[in-house]
This record gives C-alpha cells, sequence and structure tokens, in this order.
C-alpha cells in the first residue's frame, strides 16, 4: 500500500490551467478534513504529486502551508504527517462552535422566513436518508450544509465570516463520530427547526447547544473507526 494511502482512481487528477498552488492545497485539506488521509498518516510528496497529477512542487508548497495551519506536521528527518489534534485541541474547538452556533440559532429564529425552513426541513431529510443509508461520507457534507444553512438565516456576516474559519476542522471532528451521533442528531436538527419556526429565540438557542454539546461529547468518547 502506498504511504499515502489513497486508492488509484479516488483522487480526481487535477487540471491546468489555474492556480495549481491553491487548487493542490485545497485538494489535501479536503482530503484531511474528509480523513481520506488519516491523523498521523505519512504524506510522502511524490506519491501525493502522482495522485494529484502534478509536479512535487506544488505538492510541497502546500504541505508547508498546510504546517502553518496545523493539518500538517512537518518533522525532521522524517517527513509530513497529518496532524493529529490532541483532546485539548478538540475541546476548544468545539466549544468555541458551541458559542458561534448558539448565537446563529437564535438569530435564525428571529429573522428566518417560511423559505429558509423550507431549506432546513430539505436538508434534514436528505441527512436522514443518508443516515438509513449508511453513507457516512453524505451525512457529514449535508449535516456541514444544514449548519452553515442556520448560519446564514441568521443574517450576521460577521458571524458567518467566524463560524467559515472553524466550520472545516468541525467537519475533521464530527467524521469520525458521525456513525455514532447517527439518527439522534437528526432528531435534534428537526427539534431545531420547530423552535425556528416557532419564533422561538430561546428554545433555538437551548436547542443547538445541547446538540453541539452532544457532539463535543460523543467525540471525546469515541471509537475510532
Amino acid at each position: 500500500m502506498l504511504s499515502a494511502g489513497l486508492p488509484q482512481g479516488t483522487v480526481p487528477k487535477l487540471e491546468r490551467p489555474g492556480p495549481l498552488r491553491e487548487r493542490v492545497y485545497e485538494a489535501l485539506l479536503e482530503l484531511i478534513t474528509t480523513r481520506a488521509l488519516r491523523p498521523g498518516q505519512h504524506l510522502v510528496e511524490s506519491e501525493l504529486a502522482g495522485h494529484l497529477g502534478v509536479s512535487r512542487q506544488p505538492v510541497r508548497e502546500a504541505l508547508q502551508r498546510l504546517n502553518t495551519e496545523g493539518w500538517v506536521d512537518l518533522r525532521p528527518a522524517q517527513g509530513a504527517f497529518v496532524h493529529e489534534p490532541t483532546e485539548e485541541e478538540a475541546d476548544q474547538l468545539l466549544s468555541v462552535r458551541t458559542l458561534l452556533e448558539a448565537e446563529a440559532a437564535r438569530l435564525a429564529a428571529a429573522h428566518a422566513g417560511r423559505p429558509g425552513i423550507d431549506a432546513l426541513e430539505e436538508l434534514c431529510s436528505q441527512g436522514e436518508r443518508a443516515v438509513a443509508a449508511d453513507d457516512v461520507d453524505l451525512a457529514v457534507a449535508t449535516n456541514a450544509a444544514f449548519h452553515a444553512k442556520v448560519m446564514e438565516l441568521a443574517g450576521n456576516v460577521v458571524l458567518a465570516e467566524l463560524a467559515a474559519q472553524v466550520d472545516r476542522r468541525v467537519r475533521w471532528y464530527y467524521t469520525p463520530v458521525a456513525r455514532q451521533r447517527g439518527t439522534q442528531s437528526w432528531i435534534e436538527h428537526r427539534e431545531l427547526i420547530a423552535a425556528i419556526a416557532s419564533r422561538d429565540e430561546q428554545g433555538a438557542t437551548a436547542v443547538m447547544r445541547a446538540h453541539t454539546e452532544h457532539t463535543r461529547q460523543t467525540y471525546h468518547r469515541r471509537e475510532e473507526a
């Protein structure tokens, strides 16, 4: 097996022309976020370059940037490895997420109209179908889309910008517990929709706070896949 751990054919070649350096960075970040590249995994420049259909230079530059941002650890004489988050790192990130999401839920309850609520209900249905089909990747993506929609309905640009800064790390931490959260997560989403639809700001805040806290607790007692 390749050190990069990516089966042939699973990673699309990057097309030229375009900002290749940025696209390589985004491709590697997505692979890390979805845990196709797992925490602690050794990243070999030549193998990643082969999978992505590029030279080693943009891969090297992307790994350096990912190291700066805390996604990758560059170890002298050993190479690059996907960062292994500590329990404290996860706890701090997920606690901040709770603050942002709870306020977004309150604002969504104050401002959301029928089209926005309908969009949340459709995303919730998609998530429920993903769980029923045991499609973890789709469940994780739909969960992210649901929370992004709540943030959009909040109508606060600054809050949305702050949430965007932590969104990918939230997905990173949520992926290994998505199956454990399963149906219960979407039951909580339904409760949130009901609170938003009834314009219950306090209720929406409480539901979102409890929902994100459940995810934080599940992460800390997770069983690694």
